[in-house]
């Protein structure tokens, strides 16, 4: 069964436009034990066919673990989305729903390599000494997820030592647990820092001032 329709496939092609570089998608899956892995590809393998400069490659996690370590991938289903670098996007479980946008713009983000943060943003986060990884637990029937999926790539971009992963909160609930996701979107900062809602480019900043500060880097 086809999971885009013509309209949604109409809509994604004008939406990525002229991609200034190449996007590759990179998935990891496998066949057992894994929820929305089928599902998923599928959906990668829609989305890839959609444009000319987007490719997309799959790995089986339990085999091809070179690769896994490779694109520090620890679980699945996981895709990174690469353009002529990697910029430590990553989303682990489905982008479906509302996070169906955040895929989308994920592949503008890589094609272009341009980060869209305001100016004071962008120099605080290319001046980032320390690693920082963001991880974003969404639900796909969220409205306000993307926005915080979205910024956390951004930031992604901007700078080598950041990551922002997509959380899918129901495929992970051991996760869920770990960090404790009550309500979505919830963001994550190195572990032991957090943010609900979509909160704006400023107050995440300022988290991850804090986080760094603390020694949580």
């Amino acid at each position: 069964m086809v999971l885009l329709d013509d309209k949604i496939k109409q809509e994604v092609g004008a939406a990525l436009g002229d991609l200034p570089s190449p996007v590759r998608l990179v998935m990891f899956s496998q066949e057992f034990e894994c929820h929305f892995c089928r599902e998923t590809r599928q959906l990668v393998e829609e989305v890839a066919a959609l444009h000319d400069q987007i490719s997309h490659e799959v790995y089986n996690f339990a085999l091809d673990k070179t690769k896994a370590e490779e694109y520090k991938v620890d679980k699945i289903p996981a895709l990174a989305v690469i353009g002529e670098k990697d910029y430590g996007i990553r989303f682990y479980g489905i982008p479906s729903g509302y996070e169906f946008s955040s895929l989308i713009e994920a592949i503008k983000l890589a094609g272009s390599g341009e980060a869209a943060l305001s100016p004071a943003g962008l120099e605080y986060v290319q001046g980032i000494a320390e690693p920082v990884h963001i991880q974003v637990f969404v639900t796909p029937t969220c409205p306000y997820c993307p926005q915080a999926v979205v910024l956390g790539f951004n930031l992604a971009v901007a700078s080598d030592l950041v990551t922002a992963d997509m959380v899918e909160a129901t495929e992970f609930p051991h996760l869920s647990n770990k960090y404790g996701v009550m309500g979505v979107p919830r963001s994550v900062i190195n572990e032991g820092y957090h943010i609900e809602g979509a909160a704006p480019e400023p107050m995440v900043l300022d988290k991850i001032r804090e986080a760094l500060s603390s020694g949580e880097g």
